[in-house]
């Protein structure tokens, strides 16, 4: 397919290559960030910069819309699609209703639409394996889910058929897996680093924990520290040892709360 991108972030950055390497053709990459759009299209075969949300005269059949939720509509308002075109959002949480609604609103013709969105964290400095990744779709024309199911069973070893709100779950449930927990680790680093100590010797209790976490059919009961045990000394003495840093004592408080309320149920 010739495919065209909306976008030059993560998602851009990964998607875009992976679907080159499948044989699909990238014709054109847009974004407001002219470098964006430089560094992407240079590890592209073929794409070219594309420097509108004009593509009336695009050969492109797929456009993948690529920006921040907070950004679609925008985008929406001023995008310009050649007839028969197919737009793909990628994101998480924001419902294919709400981007029909937009294009109906601001698009002079019928646009088809999907989603296509793989369940997985991304960022350009760290590659990633398709192959392995989940790919959640979704569309209410047929022929377009049809087509992005077989795209994604080209990218991926596993591919599902989504709805808006399962998948608003989903990215929910990811925040909590990925994005919170990489906080987490990201003050564990930090509290170290501070006391003159290495990020090193968490390492293998960081890698079991997920082990573990991965391997067990309920991760509430693999669950281990001070808070599950119910012991308030240690407790205490971590709450006085933050005391200096309010966010992080806030944080401990609130988790080692809700990790006795579980153990609790």
């Amino acid at each position: 397919m010739k495919i065209s991108f909306i976008g030059s972030g993560n998602v851009a950055w990964h998607l875009s290559q992976a679907l080159e390497n499948i044989g699909h053709s990238i014709e054109e990459v847009y974004s407001r960030n002219p470098k964006h759009t430089e560094a992407l299209t240079k590890v592209l075969y073929n794409a070219s910069v594309h420097n509108s949300l004009d593509f009336r005269n695009s050969e492109a059949q797929l456009f993948f819309l690529c920006v921040s939720d907070d950004a679609i509509a925008e985008v929406i308002k001023h995008l310009m699609l050649p007839l028969d075109a197919i737009l793909i959002h990628t994101s998480g949480s924001k419902s294919l209703h709400d981007m029909d609604e937009l294009l109906r609103v601001y698009s002079d013709i019928p646009i088809k639409t999907g989603v296509f969105y793989p369940v997985q964290t991304f960022s350009k400095t760290f590659h990633v394996d398709f192959n392995t990744i989940p790919i959640c779709i979704e569309s209410e024309n047929e022929a377009v889910e049809n087509m992005l199911i077989t795209l994604g069973q080209e990218l991926s070893d596993i591919t599902y058929a989504v709805n808006s709100e399962e998948r608003r779950i989903l990215h929910v449930s990811a925040v909590f897996a990925c994005n919170f927990t990489n906080h987490l680790l990201g003050i564990a680093q930090e509290l170290l680093e501070e006391n003159d100590l290495e990020f090193e010797l968490l390492k293998p209790l960081i890698q079991e924990t997920f082990k573990k976490a991965i391997d067990a059919k309920s991760i509430f009961k693999v669950q281990t520290g001070p808070a599950v045990r119910g012991d308030q000394k240690i407790l205490n003495q971590h709450l006085l040892f933050l005391k200096q840093q309010p966010d992080y004592q806030h944080i401990y408080r609130a988790l080692s709360e809700g990790i006795a309320h579980q153990r609790d149920k």
